[in-house]
């Protein structure tokens, strides 16, 4: 597998050197900010917890599913993957990389490359919005797509890192729909929450009100 990434690295260097030829005072902060957004999947926890418990309670079955999307996300992301194909970071590579270094980003990242947990989580989270909303999913599909393509343009990842998470990350959103919409249809009591707004203390209850 190293030999396979080594011979990928190589072969996409060339593009992320492509998008630091870019950088400029406008553009850079606005994607710094538009990452660091995704880190750790702040924003979408964020509003998968907003949808959970504050927003209008018609988004509550959205913020379950948001939840479920990104925990497929950090198992299968964080937890396996990366530890599995243990891809070196593009700057690990090729170390001209840090002549294009911006806010001292690569000083933060620790972990592996492949696949990107930013682009993962924002996929996930994205699709699981989109399939309930569609208004609101498409702000959420923008915002995952500018997340994707911060990591490109700050160099963290490489292009196949991005690609791969896009895919997978939608494949965890969708299965979250599937299975909390299957879940809804078989507990009422679920329903009554998740679907018709009825008290988180209804799950305690013997009938639904």
């Amino acid at each position: 597998m190293d030999q396979f990434f080594n011979t990928l690295n190589g072969n996409e260097i060339p593009i992320l050197k492509w998008f630091a030829s870019l950088h400029n005072p406008v553009t850079d902060p606005i994607m710094y900010v538009i990452t660091k957004l995704g880190d750790k999947g702040i924003l979408w926890i964020l509003l998968g917890l907003l949808m959970l418990t504050v927003l209008p309670k018609r988004y509550r079955k959205v913020g379950l599913t948001v939840a479920l999307a990104l925990i497929f996300s950090v198992i299968m992301c964080n937890g396996v993957m990366k530890n599995v194909c243990q891809r070196v970071r593009p700057f690990n590579f090729d170390n001209s990389l840090f002549d294009t270094q911006l806010y001292n980003v690569f000083a933060s990242i620790d972990d592996w490359s492949f696949p990107s947990g930013h682009t993962s989580a924002s996929f996930a989270a994205a699709f699981a919005i989109i399939l309930w909303n569609k208004r609101e999913g498409v702000c959420a599909m923008i915002m995952a797509a500018l997340i994707a393509l911060s990591r490109l343009y700050l160099n963290v990842h490489y292009p196949t890192d991005v690609l791969v998470s896009l895919i997978l990350g939608s494949i965890y959103g969708i299965l979250a729909y599937v299975i909390i919409k299957a879940i809804l249809n078989k507990s009422e009591k679920l329903k009554a929450i998740f679907i018709n707004g009825e008290s988180y203390k209804t799950i305690f209850t013997k009938k639904i009100s």
